[in-house]
């Protein structure tokens, strides 16, 4: 088997594409790896320090185009973060992450430069669903910043969460970002029809949405969830309320995700929204004593 790779096309000073003896097209990155060089140039596989492979024909044209409009230097930064990802998390990444991160952050830093801030309204919820993806995140845009000599604010930590998610678990960015939004607007409904404000430090606050989460994720699965009727009986007589938030919210779920939910997730949905509508009189009774 040949020990060199031969230039396709140079789309910067440190990115190439080449055709690889095994792996056909794949992306060679490096510093100063594309200087001078011409098409048909062969260049010696020990000599490549990064490299990766865009399967998808569709990916190979939307990186080709994109990296001709950002900086040079951004181009190796993410690839350093998506090495880093795959190193912390031992899991292949969807190609796409590539593209999607290297396009995100540049658009990111364009808008830093700008003073165009941009508010991400889920990053709680961000955090408290994705804690691991989160953290490679933080590390991501760190990274970003100190390399690129920017400041980007800490919600493109939840944004970058998000690219993250989709890449590790093979499921488009639209999805992630739809629960994300989904959970974050349950989350307020809940406090809506409480009339309470749920610290979003506090164990409560980290249970629902970690529940929500899951209610999610078996549905996504297509996970069913055992029936206990007697448990469905006793939150629906004994706290009639927040069963019918629970239920509500369900039907929130079934709407915007367009899959079934089984009644067993109300009665276990209704516990979770007793302790917080019991946290709240509990905090309500504190107050009137204070002011006494």
């Amino acid at each position: 088997m040949s020990s060199s790779i031969t230039v396709a096309k140079v789309l910067n000073n440190n990115v190439i594409i080449a055709e690889h003896p095994q792996y056909a097209e794949v992306v060679v990155i490096g510093k100063g790896i594309g200087f001078n060089r011409k098409t048909r140039d062969r260049i010696n596989l020990s000599s490549v320090e990064k490299m990766f492979i865009l399967r998808s024909q569709e990916e190979q044209e939307q990186y080709k185009q994109l990296v001709p409009q950002v900086d040079e230097k951004l181009i190796e930064v993410v690839q350093e973060i998506v090495l880093h990802i795959m190193q912390s998390s031992r899991q292949a990444l969807n190609e796409h992450i590539h593209i999607a991160l290297t396009d995100h952050i540049s658009f990111a830093i364009r808008r830093s430069e700008q003073h165009i801030a941009i508010h991400n309204p889920f990053l709680y919820e961000t955090r408290e669903i994705y804690p691991e993806e989160y953290r490679l995140a933080e590390y991501a845009v760190d990274r970003i910043n100190e390399a690129m000599k920017v400041s980007l604010p800490p919600d493109e930590i939840g944004f970058v969460a998000l690219h993250i998610v989709s890449a590790l678990s093979n499921r488009h960015i639209s999805e992630v970002k739809q629960h994300s939004q989904l959970i974050g607007d349950m989350v307020g409904l809940v406090e809506d029809n409480l009339e309470y404000r749920i610290p979003r430090d506090s164990l409560d606050y980290s249970r629902l949405v970690t529940h929500l989460r899951f209610v999610l994720e078996r549905l996504r699965r297509g996970e069913t969830v055992r029936e206990t009727s007697s448990l469905d009986g006793l939150m629906k007589r004994e706290y009639p309320e927040m069963y019918m938030l629970a239920w509500k919210l369900t039907k929130v779920i079934e709407q915007r995700v367009h899959i079934p939910v089984y009644p067993a997730e109300v009665s276990y949905l209704t516990i979770h929204l007793q302790r917080l509508a019991q946290k709240k009189e509990d905090e309500s009774g504190m107050e009137q004593q204070d002011s006494i």
